[in-house]
C-alpha cells in the first residue's frame, strides 16, 4: 500500500506558521480534506516494489488542484511554487524543497489519470464532506449543462498559433510598445512550419528581455504560446479535436466542443456531472444525474430544470421515482409518442429538431387548425443539400426527395397533471431557484477557465471537469462553513 510522503524535516517549517495565516484558502482546504483517498484510487497504477520511488501522487494532485484553482498553465503553476509559501505548505513542502519538472505533470495526466473514475471519485468526495459539516439540508437538485469550446477547435493549427502569438504581442506592447521593431517579420504564406518558426524566433526575443519577460501577463502568455509548440504541436497537426462535436446553443449560433451535465443542490454543491460531447441532448442525461446524486447521499424530492427535461420519458421516471419535476413542458419534446424518436432529438436551445447525423432543421411551421376534430401538426424541414451528401441517409433520404422533414403531433390534453402541476404556487416558488445553476455555470467558466478545454479528446476534458468541480465545490463548502 502507497504511504503519504511525510514534510521533509527542515529547520525552517515554522516560517508557515508566521507567512500563511490560519485563514488562508489553501490552509483550510488541508485541513478540511483527507487526500489519502487518492491512494486507494491510484494504488493499481503505481508500482510500489521496483525501480525507482515515484512522485508522491497526493503531492501531484495537488500541482494539478492548484493549477486548476488559479487557472494558470504546467509552468506557471510550478514557478509559482518556488516563491508562495501558501503553495509550498499545501504542497506539504519543506520551504526550501525544490519543486518538479513541470513535465511531470502531463505524465501524471496522462499515465496514472486517464484510466480513472476520477470524475465521480472527487465530486463524491465532496459531497461526503459537505454531509458531514451537515451545510447540505436542501433534497433538490438543480439540473443544466454547460457548454465547453475545443481547444483545437475548427480553426486551423496555423489560426490558432496565429492568436496565441497576437495575444503575447499584445501583453508585450501594454508594457513598451518600442519592443515592435524587435520582434521577427510576421509570416503570410499559411505554412504552418513557418508559423511555428516565427512563434519560436518571438518567444526568443522577448526572453532576451530580462524585465519585459518577467512580467506576469507576459510570462504568461509565452508559456502558453511555448505549450502549444513545443508540448502540444503533435495535436496542433490534428487541425481539430477529434472527440470533439458541434453542438447548437442557439436557433442561430453553434459551438464545437463538449457539454457537461450538472446536478447541484440549492446550497450550490454539484453534486453529479456527466461529461459529453457537444451534440447531446440535456434530458437524456437527467435519470443519470439523478441516480448518481443519489448514490452520493443525496435525498431528491424535486428536480429543478428547464424546458429540456420535461420530456415525456423525464416525467414518467420522476413519477415513479416519488419526485416532483419542477421543469415546463415543452411541447415539441413532450407530446406524445414520436416517430423515429431515436433519430430525432429537440434541441431546446434552438427550438428545432436535430437529426442522428447532427444536423439541424433550418425552419418549422404548424400544420393544421385548433378545435377541429384532429390533432395539429408541426413540420420540420432540413437543409436537402446535406440530406443528400449525408454519409448515414439511408432510411432517412430518398434519392431524388425535393425536401426532407419531420414532423410531430401536438395533443393538447396531453400531461395533464404535468399542466396543473406547474401553475401551482409550490412550482413557481421551486422554479426560481434555477438561476443558481447559471451563476455555477459562469463560475465554472469564467474564474476556472472552463469555457475552453485544456487538452483534446474526451478523456482529457472529463479529467478537467473532475479538477474543476472538486475546486469550485470544495471552495464553496469553506464558504458556507463561515456563513454557519
Amino acid at each position: 500500500m502507497l504511504k503519504q510522503a511525510a514534510m521533509i524535516l527542515s529547520p525552517y517549517t515554522e516560517l508557515y506558521d508566521i507567512i500563511v495565516p490560519k485563514d488562508n484558502m489553501l490552509r483550510k482546504i488541508n485541513e478540511l480534506v483527507d487526500f489519502s483517498f487518492i491512494y486507494e484510487e491510484l494504488i493499481n497504477v503505481y508500482c510500489t516494489n521496483n525501480g525507482r520511488g515515484a512522485i508522491d501522487p497526493i503531492k501531484m494532485f495537488k500541482y494539478l488542484l492548484l493549477k486548476t484553482i488559479f487557472d494558470v498553465s504546467d509552468v506557471d503553476v510550478v514557478e509559482r511554487s518556488k516563491y508562495d509559501m501558501s503553495f509550498k505548505y499545501f504542497l506539504g513542502m519543506a520551504p526550501e524543497e525544490a519543486v518538479i519538472n513541470p513535465s511531470s505533470l502531463t505524465k501524471f495526466r496522462k499515465l496514472r489519470l486517464k484510466d480513472s473514475n476520477l470524475l465521480d471519485l472527487l465530486i463524491n468526495k465532496t459531497v461526503e464532506i459537505a454531509l458531514d459539516k451537515q451545510i447540505i439540508k436542501s433534497k433538490s437538485i438543480i439540473v443544466d449543462s454547460t457548454h465547453t469550446q475545443a481547444r483545437y477547435n475548427q480553426k486551423s493549427p496555423r489560426e490558432i498559433l496565429l492568436e496565441y502569438s497576437k495575444r503575447l504581442r499584445k501583453s508585450v506592447y501594454a508594457v513598451d510598445e518600442t519592443m515592435k521593431s524587435k520582434f521577427p517579420p510576421k509570416i503570410n504564406n499559411g505554412i504552418l512550419e513557418d508559423e511555428i518558426n516565427y512563434c519560436e524566433k518571438l518567444i526568443s526575443v522577448i526572453l532576451e528581455d530580462e524585465i519585459i519577460s518577467s512580467y506576469p501577463n507576459v510570462k504568461e502568455k509565452i508559456n502558453m504560446l511555448k505549450e502549444l509548440v513545443q508540448d502540444d504541436i503533435e495535436q496542433l497537426n490534428l487541425s481539430k479535436d477529434v472527440d470533439a462535436k458541434v453542438g447548437p446553443k442557439t436557433a442561430d449560433t453553434s459551438f464545437f466542443g463538449y457539454k457537461t451535465h450538472i446536478a447541484m443542490t440549492e446550497e450550490r454543491i454539484i453534486t453529479a456531472a456527466t461529461v459529453t460531447t457537444g451534440e447531446k441532448h440535456d434530458g437524456k442525461q437527467l435519470q443519470n444525474l439523478v441516480e448518481n446524486s443519489k448514490q452520493a447521499g443525496i435525498q431528491v424530492e424535486n428536480i429543478i430544470g428547464d424546458a429540456a427535461y420535461s420530456e415525456k420519458e423525464n416525467i414518467n421516471y420522476a413519477s415513479k421515482k416519488e419526485i416532483k419535476l419542477i421543469s415546463k413542458l415543452s411541447k415539441a419534446v413532450t407530446h406524445g409518442n414520436r416517430r423515429n424518436e431515436d433519430k430525432f432529438q429537440f434541441n431546446k436551445d434552438a427550438e428545432m429538431y436535430v437529426c442522428k447525423a447532427g444536423h439541424m432543421a433550418i425552419r418549422k411551421a404548424k400544420q393544421g387548425k385548433k378545435n377541429v376534430g384532429r390533432n395539429q401538426t408541426e413540420t420540420y424541414y432540413f437543409d436537402i443539400d446535406k440530406c443528400k451528401r449525408c454519409s448515414i441517409k439511408e432510411g432517412c433520404y430518398k434519392d431524388g426527395s425535393k425536401a426532407k422533414t419531420y414532423s410531430i403531433s401536438i395533443k393538447s390534453l396531453s400531461h395533464e397533471e404535468q399542466i396543473k402541476f406547474q401553475e401551482s404556487e409550490y412550482f413557481k416558488e421551486k422554479a426560481k431557484e434555477r438561476y443558481k445553476i447559471e451563476a455555477k455555470n459562469s463560475e465554472l467558466k469564467h474564474r476556472h477557465g472552463y469555457d475552453v478545454a485544456s487538452s483534446s479528446g474526451l478523456v482529457g476534458m472529463e479529467l478537467q471537469g473532475a479538477m474543476t468541480i472538486f475546486a469550485v465545490n470544495i471552495k464553496r463548502i469553506l464558504t458556507l462553513m463561515k456563513e454557519k
